[in-house]
């Protein structure tokens, strides 16, 4: 007797069950196992009801664990890559915006610890800040003065 597969509702349960998942991550993680058209959407829409896929939770999620090591731009491009409404993902992200220089000049002492000595170093310093979603001006701040707040 062959093994029984997972239905697309205990398979998405299983994604949730590891962290926060979009609705349009988890169409299209479950579309290759839907196997008669529309379960997948309304296996979607009984979860969503009863509060398992929740979008809002998801980006709070995402900016909570990120935050922390990642700028605001790099933070924004993941939440777009979701599947995420552009207006939340706004309204999320203007709180970090406040924060962005300090939280730069935490990954930047983490990172380096010293200022920049040479042309080399510098550049060193400002493309590994700028991988991580930094902006330009608070880049050039940070590794221009990391001292200051």
């Amino acid at each position: 007797m062959p093994p029984v597969q997972p239905s697309l509702k205990g398979r998405a349960l299983r994604l949730l069950s590891g962290r926060e998942h979009s609705r349009s991550e988890l169409e299209r993680k479950l579309a290759r196992f839907e196997e008669d058209p529309g379960t997948l959407a309304h296996t979607l829409d009984e979860l969503q009801t009863k509060g398992f896929i929740n979008e809002h939770r998801v980006i709070e999620s995402l900016v909570h664990s990120r935050a922390a090591k990642l700028g605001t731009a790099r933070i924004k491009h993941e939440l777009q890559g979701k599947g995420l409404d552009a207006q939340a993902i706004s309204e999320a992200l203007a709180g970090l915006k406040t924060s962005e220089h300090e939280r730069a000049l935490a990954v930047w002492r983490k990172k380096f610890e010293t200022p920049p000595t040479n042309a080399l170093e510098t550049a060193r310093q400002l493309r590994f800040l700028a991988s991580r979603g930094f902006d330009a001006e608070t880049i050039r701040q940070v590794v221009k003065a990391p001292t200051s707040t």
